[in-house]
């Protein structure tokens, strides 16, 4: 086969996918939203690289010569290696560390951008995604965990998850440390098949939890699943820990106390917690939509104090229409080993971050979808060649008027050109035919009415009865009866 007659296949990349513009519109409206939530907080916008050295990501890279694993890597001409950041919280490590000296301390900064992660995709991960990050850098104090989860709750009511709709479910590594501590457990492999092992409580049980910080647990299929190798008196705690949960922040913190009271490291832990607590009420954060939860243990081998998930409470649908629980939609925590990496001296920080893409998919499964009400433009059809400049013009008039508008610029007739508008999901189609321009008139065709009429839509009875499908009126109307069609559709 000759140069000239290969022919590709058409096809992406495995764990990249194309966005149209309804889910590029549901992202977008969440950044707009979420973003002007942070700024109100105070927070300062930054954007770094999509690039770093890969020797400041540290965290997915092997020992091996050539970095790519987990992270998309590349030697530029100097012979160090690059690679695409896989997360936005390595990027704000290596700018703090080079900027430390004249950033004002603490540094509150949120990000949101595209990450790049070289693992094997499958359904719902992606190699390439956008993540949306909000991080204090320098302060220690449990208010600056209570003022993340706050903005976390008032970023998630503005993306479109009002009150009762999402819940942020906090916990301590600390509180879990402690109590292991005193159970007398202190090798790290045993303390991460602890972490496991409650990680599986909503899907397994306490049971099914209770053989995991054992011996072990043989599930359907007959596979056996080694154990944490905690002791019976260890088990129990253990249970009884993730069993303290209540439905008030204080009422949890009182069955914590009785469970890991005497313990350094737990009560450190609780004081942090009563501490968040009590900047929660003075932020006027309730109970049900930021509570204590001692079962939430993802990423406490990572984080060195508070973590929170935040966890979608709609019920979700596939595509099939069938009920799914979708689980966590964000999350973050304390780690104050940020800056350690490069300058040897803990930072205290904390975050939250959550993946864009992820939450328009929740919000898409919820029925919350932002895109399903938003609209293409205004189509003019376009009847003759000879009259293409008067089809522009009436374009460049809405458009002057804040109406996005396009000519239609096919070769189709005019039934083509109309199902053309309806895919563009346009609010209305206008029509200048000879006639038209000759009398000085337009036609307009009201394609929001025609699609809720179609959908059986019944609300706003009287506005839609005596709204006309289609009408001919003076050329001077057009913008004003578009407008009703926009504003009022």
């Amino acid at each position: 086969m000759t140069e000239e007659t290969f022919r590709p296949e058409a096809r992406a990349p495995r764990g990249f996918a194309d966005k149209r513009a309804p889910q590029l519109r549901s992202e977008r409206a969440i950044l707009e939203a979420v973003s002007k939530v942070y700024e109100s907080y105070g927070f300062e916008a930054l954007d770094t690289g999509a690039f770093e050295y890969a020797d400041a990501l540290g965290k997915f890279l092997p020992d091996s010569d050539r970095p790519n694993e987990g992270v998309f890597a590349l030697q530029d001409d100097d012979e160090q290696w690059m690679a695409l950041r896989y997360d936005l919280t390595a990027p704000l490590a290596r700018f703090a560390a080079q900027n430390w000296e004249t950033l004002p301390k603490p540094f509150r900064r949120y990000a949101f951008g595209t990450v790049w992660r070289n693992e094997k995709p499958g359904p719902g991960r992606f190699r390439e995604f956008i993540q949306c990050d909000a991080d204090t850098v320098g302060s220690a104090r449990p208010e600056a965990d209570a003022e993340i989860i706050a903005m976390a709750v008032a970023g998630l009511e503005a993306a479109g998850l009002p009150r009762g709709q999402a819940v942020i479910k906090i916990n301590n590594r600390k509180l879990l440390n402690g109590l292991l501590t005193a159970a007398g457990v202190e090798s790290a492999g045993q303390k991460l098949g602890v972490l496991r092992a409650v990680d599986k409580l909503d899907r397994l049980g306490a049971e099914g939890v209770k053989l995991l910080l054992g011996e072990g647990r043989k599930d359907e299929s007959g596979a056996f699943t080694k154990g944490a190798g905690l002791g019976a008196k260890a088990i129990d705690s253990v249970l009884a820990f993730v069993a303290a949960g209540a439905s008030s922040r204080s009422a949890t913190l009182d069955a914590l106390s009785a469970v890991i009271g005497g313990s350094a490291e737990g009560d450190e832990g609780l004081a942090e917690l009563a501490a968040i607590d009590a900047a929660l009420k003075g932020l006027g954060v309730a109970d049900d939509q930021a509570l204590f939860d001692p079962s939430i243990v993802r990423g406490l081998e990572y984080y060195t104090g508070a973590v929170f998930e935040a966890e979608l409470l709609l019920t979700t649908t596939d595509e099939k229409g069938e009920a799914v629980r979708f689980g966590s939609i964000g999350g973050g925590g304390r780690y104050d080993d940020l800056i350690a990496r490069f300058t040897g001296q803990p930072v205290p920080a904390t975050g939250f971050s959550f993946g864009v893409s992820r939450l328009a998919a929740a919000l898409k499964a919820a029925g919350r979808d932002a895109a399903r009400a938003a609209r293409g433009p205004v189509v003019i059809i376009a009847f003759d060649q000879a009259h293409m400049p008067e089809y522009f013009a009436v374009a460049g008039e809405l458009r002057a008027a804040g109406i996005p508008a396009e000519v239609y610029l096919g070769s189709s007739g005019m039934k083509a050109q109309m199902k053309y508008a309806d895919r563009r999901m346009s609010p209305a189609a206008i029509m200048l035919g000879g006639d038209e321009i000759a009398a000085g008139t337009v036609t307009i065709k009201d394609l929001d009415l025609g699609r809720e009429l179609a959908a059986g839509v019944s609300d706003n009875a009287e506005w839609k009865a005596t709204r006309p499908g289609q009408q001919t009126i003076a050329r001077g109307e057009l913008i004003a009866a578009v407008k009703r069609i926009v504003e009022g559709g």
